[in-house]
């Protein structure tokens, strides 16, 4: 079956006829006279009144960005954007010794908050790599179940997560 190009026109049994807008790997996007803009499946049943020539990209810019935005998930040490808790925006960290003698220091929350949610993305770049990895299969296990107590280490820090979703998970109890 060859594929209609942009401005092919169309008569569709329930629609009408209408005009070929936007070509996908799955649909055609069809401005129809009477109905306006439909998405209709390619190997749906309709008349071709004329066919335009030329090659469709079947390929959607959708389809291609989110194939990119899982290529650098995948891939890449680069953190999503990760929303502290309310309650600890503008906070501040106080370090305090035990000896009174000493300096305390004090770090801004949405400093550290950042530097925490980097150690878990490079956790899950990590888990990736090594997943993909030419290591057998038992070494694969082994050093997932030790990243998976690693991250039992860090729920001390899913306080200060504003989203469930996006918190450190260790191993769960039996």
């Amino acid at each position: 079956m060859k594929l209609l190009g942009i401005s092919s026109r169309i008569d569709h049994p329930e629609y009408g006829k209408g005009v070929v807008t936007n070509v996908t790997s799955q649909h055609y996007w069809v401005t129809f006279i009477d109905h306006g803009l439909e998405t209709i499946d390619i190997d749906s049943d309709f008349e071709i009144i004329e066919a335009a020539d030329g090659d469709v990209d079947t390929v959607s810019f959708f389809d291609v960005e989110s194939s990119l935005v899982k290529i650098l998930k995948k891939w890449s040490d680069v953190s999503e954007i990760v929303p502290i808790a309310d309650k600890w925006k503008g906070g501040t960290l106080i370090l305090q010794p035990a000896d009174m003698s000493l300096q305390s220091k004090e770090i801004p929350i949405n400093t550290f908050f950042h530097k925490i949610t980097m150690v878990r993305d490079r956790l899950r770049v990590m888990e990736q790599r090594i997943n993909s990895s030419d290591l057998d299969e038992q070494g694969k296990i082994d050093l997932q179940q030790y990243i998976t107590r690693i991250y039992g280490s860090l729920t001390t820090f899913n306080v200060l997560f504003k989203s469930k979703s996006h918190q450190f998970v260790g191993q769960r109890g039996s």
